[in-house]
């Protein structure tokens, strides 16, 4: 018998026209049978579908998309192995902290557990890294379950945002909820909610930075939303700000306060060290005293995960952070200021003195011995045609390192802390579907690039205008460098130069090989000529794998026993062995 069409009162249509009000206007998925019903309702609603070729890559693309459009992004993967395929990306997003709905469907409530095709227990598997998770049986549940999952991924329970899980017998979806009982609770109401700082915490957090010699802000997640309140929020008290990396762009790269090439100094010498929504993850040494020495915290941020973790504050404000920093800068207004301004001279002086002298290094970049490209060259001549308000996704590990540091963007997606190397064509794909009226480029190293190369075919299909440029070295570079240098040998990190050019031109997009820093400055204007008129260009440049980057060069490859850096590693055995004379540390 064939199947019926699906319903306008199905559990299914429910849920399409539930997306709908929550204006969702793009669904990134990979289709299948169990989840044909909403995939059919969500053309039904006009809902646009971006069918992907990897469902890792779907959850990529909603992550990205949400990221840069202020609500979660959604994805719609099919059972069992459409779920075992999109982990990784909801593993990525949960680190992240990003809001993204996964939507899923398992067998007919009949067929349950008696070895139906694709059964799992999605729940089960999925439930350490989203922020709820669950299988609704009934359909007439669907409206609830939908509004409790998309409020926990924005953390409105509390929690830090993140990664949401739905998935739904296949029967269920097909089968009707009468009208009365498809719920009247207004999901277009469902946003953020704001949380405004306690006065009187307020109160002792201003009498903290007006007595700090050394205030360093590090901005975070929560500085994102937050702009014009950190900018006023510096100019006001005199602080300095470390980026490192979660908000990178919130910031231009000129702004007075910017201390990020002075990293290692501002966070050694700060006494005031004010986090913004910011994890004391590796990348800030655990908040250890062995590196931040004697300073004091106060950590904002709009969820407790974000303001506990590893080191307490000597204040710490659970509000928005926006909301936080605007009631800072009034309270701070008529106290006098202590920082030391030539302490503050000082480390800004540095950051653009270090800056400059980078952009010219990295324009004036020499071949290697073997007659490739630096790497930094590349940067720089991709720098001059984007401009420095673009969206970039930087991608990999040894090249994602040259890009960090020398990049200069509006906007800046990584693998994030969970180091996902192979989002960058997925990220590049959904931030040029958020924000179609910028430039998006997607930097990213051959070996991270062939994890979802496929990807350049949704771009196709789609028509999306973003730019990727491959940094092929032909190697998993940090991996090689670590190897030469600890073991004397390399083993299983060598990768062809291939041709990635051609792949992309295989799949209709404009592809280019370019083998000489002479070839480029051509090459990039070709192919954003391409990108202005609306579909996607890959540009595949050879470089040399003899340049090392400051991430090789820092311990990440080997993997300290302490920390994730060397330097750190040995500070913080210097530290413990201190502390252990003197009887703090046993």
């Amino acid at each position: 018998m064939s199947p019926a069409p699906i319903g306008v009162n199905s559990a299914a249509a429910v849920i399409a026209r539930m997306l709908k009000a929550l204006e969702v206007d793009r669904v990134f998925g990979l289709c299948g049978g169990h989840i044909m019903p909403i995939w059919m309702r969500l053309d039904a609603e006009g809902i646009r579908i971006i069918d992907v070729r990897d469902e890792r890559a779907a959850v990529y693309m909603a992550h990205a998309y949400g990221q840069l459009s202020g609500k979660p992004g959604v994805a719609l993967v099919t059972a069992g192995p459409g779920v075992t395929n999109a982990m990784t990306g909801i593993a990525n997003a949960h680190v992240s902290r990003a809001p993204v709905m996964i939507l899923s469907g398992v067998p007919p409530r009949p067929q349950l557990n008696r070895g139906a095709l694709q059964d799992l227990d999605h729940v089960g598997m999925v439930k350490g890294i989203t922020r709820f998770a669950l299988t609704v049986h009934e359909a007439k549940l669907v409206p609830r379950a939908m509004n409790q999952a998309w409020a926990m991924a924005l953390g409105n329970s509390g929690d830090e945002p993140g990664p949401v899980f739905l998935d739904f017998p296949t029967d269920t979806l097909r089968a009707d909820i009468p009208p009365a009982e498809q719920g009247d609770e207004p999901a277009h109401r469902i946003t953020h909610s704001e949380i405004h700082a306690d006065p009187t915490l307020v109160s002792e957090a201003a009498d903290l930075i007006s007595h700090a010699r050394r205030p360093l802000v590090v901005g975070g997640r929560g500085a994102r939303a937050a702009k014009p309140e950190l900018e006023e929020f510096l100019a006001a008290s005199g602080a300095v700000f470390l980026d490192t990396g979660e908000c990178k762009g919130v910031l231009a790269d000129d702004h007075p306060g910017l201390v990020n090439a002075m990293r290692a100094t501002a966070m050694g010498e700060a006494d005031l060290v004010i986090t913004l929504g910011r994890k004391l993850d590796f990348q800030l040494a655990y908040g250890s005293p062995a590196v931040f020495s004697a300073a004091r915290w106060l950590r904002i941020a709009d969820n407790v995960a974000e303001l506990q973790d590893n080191r307490r504050g000597a204040v710490e404000l659970l509000a928005s952070p926006r909301l936080a920093l605007r009631a800072l800068t009034a309270a701070g207004r008529g106290r006098a200021s202590s920082v030391d301004q030539a302490w503050r001279d000082r480390l800004c002086a540095g950051h653009a003195e270090r800056s400059a002298q980078l952009a010219s290094d990295m324009a004036t970049a020499g071949d290697g011995s073997d007659g490739r490209m630096h790497p930094n060259r590349l940067l720089a001549e991709v720098q001059r045609a984007i401009g420095d308000d673009a969206v970039v996704v930087a991608d990999g590990g040894d090249f994602l390192a040259f890009a960090r540091v020398g990049i200069r963007c509006g906007t800046y997606l990584d693998p994030g802390p969970l180091g996902c190397i192979g989002v960058g064509t997925s990220f590049g794909i959904g931030a040029a579907l958020a924000c179609p009226q910028r430039t998006v480029a997607v930097l990213t190293g051959d070996g991270a690039f062939g994890l979802n190369a496929m990807e350049i075919d949704t771009a196709v299909r789609h028509g999306v205008p973003v730019l990727v440029v491959v940094a092929n070295n032909g190697a998993w570079q940090i991996e090689v460098h670590d190897q030469r240098t600890t073991h004397g040998k390399v083993v299983g990190t060598r990768l062809q130069h291939a041709d990635h050019a051609a792949m992309a031109r295989a799949f209709g997009a404009h592809g280019e090989r370019v083998e000489s820093a002479e070839q480029l400055p051509l090459a990039i204007e070709r192919a954003m000529a391409v990108i202005r008129s609306g579909q996607p260009a890959l540009l595949d440049v050879l470089v040399s794998g003899e340049p090392v980057s400051s991430d090789a060069k820092s311990g990440l490859a080997w993997v300290p026993d302490l920390q994730a850096l060397a330097a750190w590693d040995d500070a913080e055995r210097r530290w413990r062995a201190g502390t252990a004379r003197i009887g703090i540390v046993k």
